[in-house]
């Protein structure tokens, strides 16, 4: 008899406890949906299709009250609990991260309120990146700093990091979160912030699916500036040497490091795929002047030659333009972009001075053996002179990433060998660097980890401790899990 097979008293068990569920939320007037109705499948549909799960239940939530009786009813019912804001979740986290849980679609909490005169503006847990950077500039020319694809939810992305190239000004996503709504494991509703229920503030900047469904963000944003200028330099041939390829990203990295040239007003990252892409790409907050006498001399310093991009562009324009679409504005129900991937990050610290020469010599030879496998790398620049994300530490918030230079998000296609093959990536690079304490990114989750890894690349051991003891206070019965959470 095949043991991978569930047992007929298993599946009972299952089918009793969706019930208990369900009845639960009728009573209490709370909308959802199972399988048994026609848009379900719609609505589990997970951006990563190599991890699709099936939800016992699909709450689709109108009010705050909702949320708070649909956790309730799941903890009474012995059913797991995760939110959904927008579905891009890497390791379907936003859908349990296994078959029978009950998921929390954000999706009708669509509001967006700016408040002029304290720039703060008031996020519906399931409003997605572009509608919010379209809202808050039309509600009041504002903007904040937040990744650059119009249809990730605001909730996953906030909560775990959220980077943009104007983070090195601005923070990262999280950095700018002033408070926020929050239903706890027992139901209640609260709202937290640095001078109430402040450790719900801090747990939940870091480590939110483990501590409560955020059903609104408070957020500070910025005045939009007017103009900002957008660069990209396409160098030829990089990949077709090691030599070329490990002093060109050498040189970048010395510039990077270089206060004479770099500060927060810069944002950068390369791109590096199986067609032989190495481009450079990022935003300057200075005056084209600036750029072009400071700035672009001494990165194309020694440089191979390349394809150049350089923009001023206004906000809005830059926006439209970094997300390689055709409008920032997008529908505010199912997430319509699905994929067959695996993905995973490494974040390079910065107090070991970046990669070393042997590492990035390890990764070309690693590269070169693709074969015919698909990949990309986006490596962005966190750390450097003047970097805002690197100026915070675990007091302020539960995000271990504050002291890296680069931080690696490699993807590839679905197969055993391409996984291997992504995976490869980080270990070639850490086999060669084995003085440097490596980590990962919360936003680019490695599905793969158990749950013990995951809590040590994406917490490390004292951070992971504090969350640990915060997770027995305030969620005691683990309803809200996943596996990776917080006490997995």
């Amino acid at each position: 008899m095949g043991s991978a097979c569930a047992s007929r008293s298993t599946l009972n068990t299952r089918a009793e406890t969706s019930d208990s569920a369900s009845q639960c939320l009728r009573g209490k007037n709370v909308p959802y949906k199972t399988s048994a109705d026609a848009d379900y499948s719609d609505l589990v549909k997970p951006y990563n299709l190599r991890l699709a799960y099936k939800p016992a239940v699909v709450v689709l939530p109108t009010t705050n009250q909702h949320v708070q009786d649909a956790v309730v009813c799941a903890g009474q019912a012995g059913l797991k609990v995760q939110a959904k804001s927008g579905g891009h979740s890497y390791a379907s986290i936003s859908s349990g991260g296994k078959d029978g849980s009950l998921i929390i679609n954000l999706q009708p909490l669509q509001s967006i309120n700016l408040d002029k005169s304290s720039g703060i503006v008031s996020v519906g847990g399931g409003v997605r990146l572009g509608n919010l950077g379209d809202g808050i500039f039309k509600q009041g020319n504002a903007a904040v700093s937040h990744g650059t694809c119009p249809g990730v939810g605001i909730g996953g992305h906030y909560t775990h990091g959220g980077y943009a190239w104007t983070s090195r000004n601005w923070g990262l996503a999280l950095d700018q979160i002033v408070a926020a709504d929050v239903v706890l494991a027992n139901g209640t509703l609260v709202k937290a912030s640095a001078s109430e229920h402040s450790d719900v503030f801090w747990a939940i900047r870091g480590a939110a699916d483990s501590f409560g469904v955020v059903t609104n963000f408070y957020i500070q944003t910025q005045p939009a500036p007017s103009s900002i200028l957008y660069f990209q330099y396409s160098f030829q041939n990089v990949l077709n040497a090691k030599d070329t390829f490990t002093n060109s990203f050498l040189h970048i990295q010395d510039v990077a490091k270089n206060a004479s040239v770099i500060d927060k007003n810069i944002g950068f990252g390369f791109y590096i795929d199986n067609y032989g892409s190495f481009n450079l790409q990022g935003s300057y907050f200075g005056s084209a002047d600036d750029f072009q006498t400071k700035v672009k001399p001494e990165l194309l310093r020694s440089m191979p030659a390349s394809k150049e991009t350089v923009e001023t562009l206004s906000w809005y324009d830059f926006l439209v333009k970094v997300s390689n679409a055709a409008t920032i504005t997008v529908s505010t129900t199912n997430y319509t972009q699905h994929e067959d991937f695996y993905a995973n990050s490494l974040t390079v610290p910065e107090a070991d001075g970046g990669l070393t020469s042997t590492a990035l010599d390890a990764l070309y030879d690693h590269l070169k053996a693709a074969g015919d496998e698909q990949y990309y790398l986006i490596i962005n620049l966190y750390g450097g002179p003047g970097s805002a994300i690197n100026s915070k530490d675990t007091e302020f918030a539960a995000y271990q990433d504050r002291d890296s230079l680069w931080v690696f998000q490699n993807w590839g296609g679905s197969t055993q060998n391409s996984i291997n093959f992504i995976q490869g990536v980080n270990r070639a690079i850490v086999n060669a660097q084995p003085q440097t304490h490596f980590a990962g990114y919360l936003n680019y989750v490695d599905s793969t980890f158990d749950a013990a890894t995951a809590h040590k690349m994406y917490y490390g051991d004292a951070l992971y401790a504090r969350l640990a003891a915060q997770k027995k206070v305030l969620d005691p019965n683990g309803v809200f899990w996943n596996p990776q959470a917080i006490g997995a």
